[in-house]
């Protein structure tokens, strides 16, 4: 078998196979996956965090220079600034393509803030999905890197990496859920997501050395968009219900959920850094 058909085969699994493990999410009754949703959040939060600060920020400072380290902060700093303004781009096309512009003008006054709050949750999956494309891209990349050098590492580098994906895909699929998108739909684009881990290594494969010098700008890029999902949209949510009673009773399980999912997240990255 040839390497190039090894890598497709194998980034396939890295990508597709721990979205399919993360959909059985999906098979929960509507009501019980309802209630568990928001703990899905609070989880979520925990492992983009984590897999932002602890696996890719650190990986890309390892493959570049002292000299490098101001630019690629500055790339994540860019990154996250990039992202608040498409997520106001995606919020003011939704608002004035979609719902808010068939309303008349005095419903659409009448209307503005669930529209607008309704486009803001749509632009959360949007970002998810494209910050989740551009790390499956680079998963891709060291997938192929691996094969590259040696094909029993590939293999198991495609495995740690299913093995790594999977809570993430979990806290994916929640915040999918949560932004408004049918189960179909966060399955369809969570799979399209995750078949750039395959483009990625088909591309590394041609030209990994030309690609080798930006990998750890996508890793920044990566990592700025799990940054500010997580800080701009993922936990202000958790502050919608404010009366003491309730926040005093939700902060102690929303802060065990969150570090539940950073726990995760690190005993994975352990392993897999163990195994390779």
């Amino acid at each position: 078998m040839s390497l190039l058909l090894l890598i497709i085969i194998f980034t396939a699994i890295g990508g597709v196979l721990s979205v399919l493990a993360a959909a059985v999410f999906l098979l929960l009754p509507d009501q019980q996956r309802n209630k568990l949703l928001p703990h899905g959040v609070s989880f979520a939060i925990g492992a983009l965090l984590t897999v932002a600060f602890w696996g890719l920020i650190p990986e890309a400072f390892e493959q570049v220079t002292k000299e490098h380290f101001q630019t690629l902060s500055a790339t994540i700093l860019a990154g996250i600034l990039g992202f608040f303004v498409l997520e106001k781009l995606l919020i003011w096309r939704h608002c004035h393509f979609g719902d808010c512009e068939a309303h008349s003008d005095e419903d659409h006054e009448h209307n503005h803030g669930h529209s607008h709050s309704h486009g803001a949750k749509q632009s959360v999956g949007s970002l998810i999905i494209i910050g989740d494309g551009i790390h499956n891209f680079v998963d891709g990349i060291l997938i192929a890197a691996a094969f590259l050098t040696d094909v029993q590492l590939g293999i198991v580098t495609s495995l740690a990496v299913a093995a790594h994906e999977i809570p993430q895909e979990v806290g994916d699929f929640a915040i999918l859920l949560h932004s408004g998108y049918s189960k179909r739909k966060a399955l369809f684009y969570n799979i399209l997501a995750s078949l750039t881990t395959v483009l990625g290594g088909v591309l590394a494969y041609f030209s990994l050395e030309d690609l080798h010098p930006s990998l750890p700008y996508f890793l920044a890029l990566a990592a700025s968009s799990f940054i500010y999902i997580a800080v701009a949209d993922l936990i202000p949510s958790l502050h919608k219900k404010t009366d003491i009673k309730t926040s005093l009773q939700q902060i102690a399980l929303i802060l065990a959920l969150i570090l539940a999912g950073v726990f995760l997240i690190l005993m994975l990255h352990n392993v897999a850094h163990g195994v390779g």
